[in-house]
């Protein structure tokens, strides 16, 4: 199983992206000096890639200094799990050909750098399980199927949310799902 590790150790080279992004933001007017100083003392002492994503979180992610999106990820697995998770580098295009293999794209803590993700899928017996929370947007008109089917979200609300990302499916999907799946709500602990 391929997956994303928020939690692997961050190299120096990770923290000086952040810390030169952290910089370009607060001379843009989008952090104060005081949000500039504390987010740029917890980006040097920050251990993780996640503890650094969180740190530019709610910030534009075109800004200079962010890693650098591949063109394309390709994906080719046959059999198993491909699992995208945590604070991952969306790219401007996803090659889909994995065969008898469920493939999860998880957006819930994605660093989004367009504002179209082009997914072309030749998926063969498997699930693409798309996790994305009301202002990703999944166009699928011109995804073609083959003893296959797509399964949106049973609620969906989008009328007054601005839409951040549009991913477009296309190519073809046999003898699988796309399930599109929201985000699970963080439960929490009642305090008595």
């Amino acid at each position: 199983m391929a997956t994303d590790q928020p939690d692997l150790r961050a190299s120096h080279d990770d923290r000086d992206r952040v810390v030169e992004t952290l910089r370009i933001a607060a001379g843009d007017g989008r952090l104060t000096a005081e949000e500039l100083d504390s987010r740029l003392d917890a980006a040097l002492s920050a251990r993780t890639l996640k503890e650094l994503a969180a740190l530019t979180a709610d910030l534009p992610a075109t800004a200079a200094g962010t890693p650098a999106p591949k063109e394309v990820l390709v994906i080719e697995q046959k059999g198993g799990q491909y699992v995208r998770t945590g604070p991952w580098v969306v790219p401007g295009r996803i090659e889909l050909r994995p065969r008898m293999c469920d493939v999860t794209l998880d957006f819930t803590e994605a660093v989004i750098g367009g504002d179209t993700l082009h997914i072309d899928a030749d998926m063969r017996i498997g699930k693409l399980i798309i996790v994305a929370g009301p202002d990703i947007v999944i166009d699928t008109d011109d995804l073609t199927l083959a003893f296959a089917k797509v399964l949106p979200p049973k609620e969906r609300d989008d009328s007054d949310t601005p839409v951040r990302l549009r991913i477009v499916v296309t190519g073809t999907l046999k003898n699988g799902k796309l399930i599109e799946r929201r985000p699970r709500r963080q439960r929490r602990r009642s305090i008595r």
